[in-house]
This record gives structure tokens, sequence and C-alpha cells, in this order.
């Protein structure tokens, strides 16, 4: 993935790891256009950010993700690179099944929808890249959080997938944090347990700069996660990892 010089269009990017990574893609010379539900966070955003522009986006409404992508593409022209960073983590006990829809519908239907609409705009573009975000919890589940951890699961096992269908075509990055100090789940910004924000900012954006930038961005403090199957601890990693669930 080019550096700079991109027109990029980051999902969730009024909080959090999608605000983070649109304030690095913009400094380093990208044209970034930060989407999400709320107006009013997407423009706090934007506000220390001139040339950055926002978008409303409702990730659970296909018409909505449909028509969205018809006017960024008509507005950008230039679009040739999406973060599909967009979800939303919630705790489960048992089956919540409204819980369970809405996180299939923003954290796995989201991202494919907006990728399958954009698709025709990227491959026409001489340098394009997806970016995916999964999580390590894509690799050691998190009993409580079933569907979230399922979602991204999915995404992952999506991302290589298309990677290979796309390939030669469109670079499709997969980024798959640790847990981070941010507000995905109420005490996360505050849990000393978690991966700072900026630190964990800092290390991703020196993989992604990384020529030729790897196909899975993991970051030292994921691996623990991400790496259980390979190094043969999956079940010792699942029983520390839920030890209190």
């Amino acid at each position: 993935m080019q550096s700079s010089a991109n027109t990029i269009l980051v999902t969730g990017g009024g909080s959090g790891i999608g605000a983070a990574l649109a304030h690095e893609f913009h400094a380093a010379g990208n044209q970034v256009i930060i989407a999400g539900r709320r107006q009013a966070a997407l423009d706090a955003v934007a506000a220390d950010h001139p040339g950055m522009a926002t978008m409303t986006l409702d990730m659970t409404d296909a018409d909505a993700v449909a028509a969205f992508a018809d006017r960024i593409v008509a507005d950008f022209p230039a679009l040739n690179a999406v973060l599909l960073n967009a979800g939303i983590m919630v705790a489960e006990q048992g089956i919540d099944l409204d819980v369970a829809e809405a996180t299939i519908a923003t954290n796995l239907l989201g991202p494919i929808r907006l990728a399958h609409a954009l698709l025709p705009q990227l491959e026409a573009q001489a340098n394009s890249a997806i970016l995916t975000v999964s999580s390590g919890l894509a690799f050691v589940p998190l009993a409580a959080t079933p569907t979230y951890s399922a979602t991204k699961a999915a995404i992952h096992s999506w991302s290589l997938s298309m990677r290979e269908q796309l390939r030669r075509r469109v670079e499709l990055i997969e980024i798959v944090p640790p847990g981070v100090q941010t507000d995905l789940m109420p005490g996360h910004a505050e849990n000393a347990d978690m991966m700072k924000l900026s630190d964990y900012i800092a290390e991703t954006m020196a993989l992604l700069r990384q020529q030729p930038t790897p196909a899975e961005i993991h970051v030292e403090r994921v691996k623990f996660l991400s790496e259980a199957t390979r190094r043969g601890d999956f079940d010792q990693v699942f029983a520390a990892l839920n030890q209190q669930h």
C-alpha cells in the first residue's frame, strides 16, 4: 500500500482506532474521508484536520450503504482505499438475539456490503487497497462476547479469501488489534491491561509503512492471541483469557 497520495475512506472514523488512524493518514498527505453514524463526532475529529471530509453512514442499513457508496464515488472520484473499521462490541449473557443480530449487521454484513459497493471503483484505480479490521479475538474468542468474537473470526476468514480473489487487482490488508484503550466497551479506555491507543497506532503505522506492506498487521501485543494455534497453546490461552467467565 502506498503511504501517501491516497484518497481513503475510514468507517468508524469518529472515535477510537478509526479516528486515530484517520489522523495519521491525513498527516501523511492523504485525502481522508471519515464516516460514522454521529455527525457531531465526525465534526469533532475533522475540526483538527483541515481538508478532512465527513459523511454519515449507518453500516447496518443495506440501502444506506449502497447509496453512500454512490455518493462518495461521485464526490471523490479518486477514491482508492477504504478502511473498514466500524464495529461494535457488546457483552452477552447467553444468547441475546438483539445484540447478536446488531453485531453481525455492523461488524460483518456492513463491511462486506460496503466493499461490494466500492469494488468497481477500487478495481479501476492503479493502486488500491481494502483494509479490514479483525481482532485478536478472531483467533481466541472471549466467552463474554461470543458474537463479536465470531464476527471477527469471520472477517479474518473473509479477508484471507478475498485477498486471494483480488490478487493483483486490489490489495487487501487485515489489521488485527489487541485490546486497546478506546471506548469500544465500557471501561476499556481506563483499563490498564489494554494497550495504550497511542502506542498501538504508532506500531500499526510503522507496519503499514513497510514495503511491501504485510498482508496482516499484528502488533507484538496481539500475538499472544493471534499465534496461539501456531504455538500449540490455544487451550491454555483460551483458559487464561476466559478465567473470569
